[in-house]
C-alpha cells in the first residue's frame, strides 16, 4: 500500500496543506490538540473534493442518461441474439461505441477520488511513524499524534498491537472497537448506496451488462471496504465514511429529482408532479419542465408510469405541451368560462349520471308512462262526430267543414286515394 500511495506523493503537499488550514480554523474553537479539530479538518477536505467533482458528477449523470436512451436498441439486441450470449455482448459493445456511452461512467467518482484518498493516506502513515511529510512540520506532527477520536489516536490501526499503541497513549480495546464500528458503518453506507440505485433508479424492463455490473458492484465494493478496512487508519476511515455518506444524499437528491425513466422512482416523482401541476396548474422548476418535455416528445415510446401521468392530466383538463409547460386543455377553459366553476367541478359536470339499478328503471318508466295517459285523451271519444256535423251528417246534407275534413284525411270520394302533397297543407 505505501508503494501505492507513493505514486500519489505529488498531490501530497496540497492535502496536507488544506488539512492543515483547516486545522487552523477548528483548533482555534476546539483546541489544536483535540481529535474534533483533525477529525473535521479531514470531513471538510472530504466536502471540498467532493465539491470540486460536482462538473464530473453532472457528467456521469449525463452519461448514465445517454445509457437509458439505449435501452430499447440494447433490448432489440437481447430478443435477436438471445440464444448467442457472445454475439449479444459483441453487438452491444459496437453500440456502445457508435454512441460513444461507456457504462463504466458510474465509476468515475472513485476514480478521480483515488489520488487524494492515497496522499490523505501517505500523510496519516508518515504521522504513525513519526515523520514530517508536506507541509506538517514537527510541531503539528506532535499536535496531530496527541488527537484522540473517541478514543483512538488518528493514526491508529484495527490491527496495531498494544505496543503500537503505547506511543499514542491509547489502549487497544478503544482503537478496535472504534475502527471496527466505522468499518461496519463504511462498508453498510456503501452497499446502502449501490442498493439504492439498483431497486429504486434501474429500468427493470431490459436486463443489460450495466445493470449486471451494477448487482456485482453492490456486493463487491461492501467486502473490499471491510477487507482493507481493517489496515486503513482512523483518519483514513472518518475520510472514507465521509465520502460514502456524501455519495448517498447526493444520490437520494438526484433520484428524488430526476429518476431514471422507467423506475420506481420515476413513478413516485410522476405521481407527485401530477398532484402539483393538477393543484397548482403549472409546472414550477426547469428540472420539472424538461422532464415533461422529454415525457412529450417520446410519444408512443412512453412507459406506463409516463402514460398514466399524460392520461391523468388529459383526464382533469390538462394537456403537456412540447416546451414542457402545462396548460388547461380547450374544452375545459370553454367549460370553465361558461359556468365559472373550477377545474375539478367541471369535469365532475362532464361525468356520466350514476347507474340506476333495475328496480329503479320499472319505477321510473312506470311514472312515465302514468303521467303520458293522464295527459292524454281516450281516442273513440275524440272520433265521435259531435253538434252541427253530427247532425248534418244523419239528415244526409253537406256540413260546412266537411270538405275541409276530408281534405285533411287525405281521401277522394268514389275513387282511388291520392296521396297527399308534400307541397301543399
Amino acid at each position: 500500500m505505501d508503494t501505492i500511495a507513493s505514486l500519489f506523493s505529488f498531490i501530497t503537499t496540497p492535502v496536507s496543506w488544506v488539512i492543515v488550514q483547516f486545522h487552523k480554523v477548528y483548533g482555534s474553537i476546539f483546541g489544536p490538540d483535540t481529535g474534533w479539530a483533525w477529525g473535521l479538518s479531514i470531513v471538510s477536505l472530504v466536502i471540498l473534493i467532493r465539491i470540486c467533482l460536482i462538473p464530473l458528477f453532472v457528467k456521469q449523470i449525463k452519461a448514465t442518461r445517454a445509457m437509458q436512451t439505449l435501452q430499447p436498441e440494447m433490448k432489440k439486441i437481447q430478443e435477436r441474439y438471445k440464444n448467442d450470449k457472445q454475439r449479444q455482448s459483441e453487438e452491444m459493445m459496437k453500440l456502445y461505441k457508435e454512441t460513444g456511452t461507456n457504462p463504466l461512467s458510474s465509476c468515475l467518482p472513485i476514480l478521480a477520488q483515488s489520488p487524494f484518498f492515497f496522499a490523505l493516506y501517505h500523510v496519516l502513515n508518515g504521522i504513525a511513524n513519526g515523520e514530517t511529510i508536506g507541509v506538517i512540520n514537527e510541531s503539528l506532527l506532535a499536535s496531530a499524534q496527541k488527537a484522540h477520536i473517541f478514543g483512538a489516536p488518528l493514526a491508529a490501526k484495527f490491527t496495531d498491537s498494544a505496543s503500537d499503541l503505547v506511543s499514542f497513549d491509547a489502549s487497544l480495546t478503544n482503537v478496535r472497537i472504534v475502527t471496527a464500528i466505522m468499518i461496519i458503518m463504511m462498508s453498510a453506507s456503501q452497499f446502502f448506496t449501490q442498493r439504492q440505485l439498483m431497486t429504486k433508479n434501474v429500468d427493470t424492463s431490459v436486463k443489460t451488462p450495466f445493470m449486471q455490473q451494477q448487482k456485482m458492484l453492490m456486493y463487491v465494493f461492501p467486502v473490499m471496504f471491510a477487507v482493507f478496512g481493517i489496515n486503513f487508519p482512523v483518519g483514513v476511515l472518518v475520510y472514507w465514511l465521509t465520502t460514502n455518506v456524501w455519495t448517498m444524499g447526493q444520490q437520494m437528491y438526484v433520484i428524488r429529482n430526476n429518476p431514471t425513466p422507467g423506475s420506481k422512482a420515476q413513478a413516485a416523482y410522476l405521481e407527485r408532479l401530477y398532484k402539483h401541476v393538477t393543484h397548482h396548474g403549472k409546472t414550477r422548476s426547469r428540472g420539472e419542465r424538461a422532464i415533461v418535455k422529454a415525457i412529450v416528445a417520446k410519444g408512443r415510446e412512453r412507459n406506463d408510469a409516463e402514460r398514466k401521468f399524460i392520461n391523468g392530466l388529459t383526464k382533469v383538463g390538462f394537456a403537456a405541451q412540447a416546451d414542457g409547460t402545462v396548460i388547461k386543455s380547450e374544452a375545459e377553459a370553454a367549460a370553465q368560462a361558461e359556468d365559472g366553476t373550477p377545474t375539478s367541478t367541471a369535469a365532475a359536470k362532464r361525468q356520466q349520471p350514476k347507474r340506476q339499478s333495475k328496480s329503479q328503471r320499472q319505477s321510473t318508466a312506470k311514472d312515465a308512462g302514468e303521467s303520458v295517459s293522464l295527459s292524454k285523451p281516450d281516442e273513440p271519444e275524440d272520433a265521435k262526430p259531435s253538434g252541427a256535423a253530427g247532425t248534418a251528417k244523419q239528415a244526409g246534407t253537406k256540413p260546412s267543414g266537411g270538405g275541409r275534413s276530408k281534405a285533411q284525411s287525405g281521401q277522394r270520394k268514389g275513387g282511388p286515394q291520392r296521396p297527399k302533397s308534400p307541397s301543399k297543407k
